[in-house]
C-alpha cells in the first residue's frame, strides 16, 4: 500500500505545553483587543472580562470553545470530483494571495489587473498540482475596491470548478460572497450543510483584530463557512525577537479568533493559520524566505494538531524580487517544510515574490513544478507485492535490463514524477534551444492559457449569478 510519509515534529511535548501555558497567561493577563463592537458583545454575553475593547479570556473557556471546532471537514466544489478534505493527513496547495503587483519576465514591476487575476485563476484551474484556485490571487488595481470582491469571486466561479476562497473584508462583502456561493451550490441551506467557501481572517499583530476582519469572521461563522484564523507576527518588530515568544503571541491571536467563531456558531470549521516570520533588522522589512519562517510554519502545524484543528501555513515563499535562483531555493525550502511537517492548507504555493507583495507568471510555473515534486515526495513509496517486484527481478536476473519489461511499462507512469518544466535532455538536445527555466516557464504559462477552456457553468445558474452581481454593483456605486 502507498505509505504517506509520517509528519515530523520540531517541538517536544514539553515545548508545546510551554507555548500553551504562556498563551493562556497572555490571554488572561494581557488580553486581546477587538475593535468591532458586535464581537465585544459576544464575549460579554459569554462571561468574559471586557475593558473597553480589550477582552481578557478565562482559560477554561478558551479550551472549551476551541475543542468545539472540528478536526477536519469537507470543502465542496461545484464539481464534486474536486471536493477537498481539510485536516488529517491531507495537504491542499493553492496560489499566492493578496499581492498588489506583477513582476514581469523583463524584471519590471507593474500594478496587477483583473486580467491578471483571471489568468492566475485559469492557471490554477489547469494545474494538476494545485488543488484550489485560492482566494485573492492578486489585488486587481483596475477595479474599484467597493466592487472588487464581486469581480474576484466571479472569476473563481466561471474560470474553474475547483474550490475557492472569498472575501473577508467586512460583514457586507463577506455576506455578498456567501450569497453568491449559495446560488452556485443551490441555496444557503445547502452550503450550511455542505460548506463550499473559505476565507482568510488576519489579526493585527500584536494582539488585535480590526473591524474589517471581524465583520467577515462573524458573517462566515453565522453561515458555518470555514475560515482560516491567521496571525502574521514579525519577530523583532510586531512580536518578540525570540521565536518562542513570537509563537506565543501568534498562538494567542489565533486562539482568540477561533474562540470567537465557536461562540457565534459552535462547530464552525476553522483552520489554525500562520504567516509569521522575522523582521530583517538591516532593512526593517518582513522577510519570509528564511529558515525561521519555516520553523514558525512547522511549529504551527504541530500546535494545530495539539488543539485538534487543521493548519494553514505558507509554501513557495521568497524575498526575491524576480524568479531567480534565490526564489527557487527559498520556495523549495518553505514548501517542503510546510508539507513534511503536516500543514493542511498551504496558501502561497505558487507565484509569490517579494515577501507577499508581488506575483510572477514565471514563478507560478516554477512553483507549480515544485508543488508536483513535493507532492510526489510526501506520497512516499508503495510496498504492495507487485511494487516489490520480485517476479520481474527474478526474470531479468543478473546483468539484464528492465526497459522492455511489462512491469516497467505499467509502473513508470505512476511511480515516476514527470516534470512539465524541468529540462532532462542531454546537453546536445538542450543546446539546440538553450532555454533556461525562466524562458521555459514563460512558454509554459502562455501555452496553458492559450489551450485552457474553463469548465462549463449551468446557464441558469450563471444568469442568476450575473443578475446578483449587477444588482449589487449598482447598489454599491450609488
Amino acid at each position: 500500500m502507498l505509505n504517506l510519509l509520517p509528519k515530523f515534529n520540531i517541538l517536544t511535548e514539553e515545548q508545546v505545553q510551554a507555548i500553551h501555558e504562556n498563551t493562556m497567561k497572555i490571554m488572561e493577563e494581557v488580553g486581546v483587543e477587538f475593535s468591532y463592537d458586535p464581537a465585544v458583545e459576544v464575549f460579554k454575553k459569554n462571561g468574559q472580562k471586557v475593558e473597553g475593547h480589550r477582552v481578557f479570556f478565562d482559560r477554561k473557556f478558551v479550551e472549551e470553545m476551541v475543542a468545539k471546532a472540528p478536526a477536519q471537514f469537507v470543502l465542496h466544489a461545484r464539481n464534486p470530483e474536486n471536493n477537498l478534505v481539510c485536516g488529517g493527513e491531507n495537504t491542499i496547495y493553492m496560489p499566492g494571495y493578496g499581492a498588489p503587483f506583477i513582476h514581469d519576465a523583463n524584471g519590471k514591476r507593474r500594478n496587477a489587473t483583473l486580467n491578471d487575476y483571471d489568468n492566475f485563476v485559469k492557471l490554477a484551474g489547469a494545474s494538476k498540482n494545485l488543488h484550489m484556485t485560492g482566494g485573492n490571487v492578486v489585488e486587481p488595481q483596475d477595479v474599484p475596491d467597493e466592487i472588487r470582491h464581486l469581480k474576484m469571486l466571479y472569476s473563481h466561479i466561471t474560470n474553474s470548478d475547483k474550490c475557492f476562497m472569498g472575501s473577508s473584508s467586512g460583514y457586507e462583502k463577506a455576506k455578498d460572497v456567501i450569497e453568491l456561493t449559495a446560488i452556485l451550490h443551490g441555496g444557503l441551506d445547502v452550503i450550511k450543510e455542505k460548506p463550499a467557501l473559505s476565507c482568510l481572517v488576519n489579526s493585527v499583530t500584536p494582539l488585535k483584530f480590526d473591524d474589517r476582519m471581524l465583520g467577515g469572521l462573524m458573517a462566515y461563522a453565522e453561515y458555518g463557512q470555514p475560515m482560516v484564523i491567521a496571525s502574521l507576527v514579525m519577530s523583532g518588530s510586531t512580536g518578540p525577537a525570540s521565536l518562542a515568544g513570537a509563537l506565543s503571541v501568534q498562538n494567542s491571536e489565533v486562539l482568540a479568533g477561533i474562540t470567537l467563531t465557536q461562540c457565534i456558531n459552535p462547530g464552525t470549521p476553522v483552520i489554525y493559520g500562520s504567516t509569521s516570520a522575522i523582521t530583517d533588522m538591516a532593512s526593517g522589512s518582513l522577510s519570509i524566505g528564511n529558515p525561521e519562517c519555516s520553523l514558525f510554519t512547522s511549529a504551527s502545524a504541530q500546535m494545530a494538531r495539539f488543539y485538534g484543528v487543521p493548519s494553514r501555513g505558507g509554501g513557495g515563499l521568497t524575498d526575491s524580487k524576480i524568479a531567480d535562483t534565490q526564489a527557487g531555493y527559498e520556495s523549495m525550502m518553505t514548501l517542503l517544510g510546510a508539507s513534511t511537517t503536516g500543514i493542511n492548507f498551504v496558501l502561497h504555493s505558487a507565484g509569490i515574490l517579494q515577501y507577499y507583495m508581488a506575483m510572477s507568471y514565471e514563478k507560478f510555473m516554477v512553483d507549480d513544478e515544485i508543488a508536483g515534486m513535493v507532492g510526489r515526495y510526501i506520497r512516499g513509496m508503495d510496498f504492495t507485492e507487485e511494487k516489490l517486484a520480485f517476479d520481474v527481478i527474478k526474470a531479468v536476473g543478473p546483468g539484464g535490463h528492465y526497459l522492455t519489461q511489462k512491469h516497467t511499462r505499467k509502473n513508470f507512469k505512476v511511480e515516476f514524477f514527470r516534470p512539465q518544466l524541468s529540462d532532462r535532455q542531454s546537453y546536445d538536445g538542450w543546446e539546440n534551444g538553450e532555454l533556461d527555466a525562466n524562458a521555459r516557464a514563460t512558454q509554459r504559462w502562455q501555452d496553458v492559457l492559450e489551450n485552457y477552456t474553463p469548465p462549463a457553468l449551468d446557464e441558469k445558474v450563471k444568469a442568476e449569478i450575473d443578475a446578483f452581481i449587477e444588482k449589487r454593483i449598482s447598489e454599491l456605486k450609488k
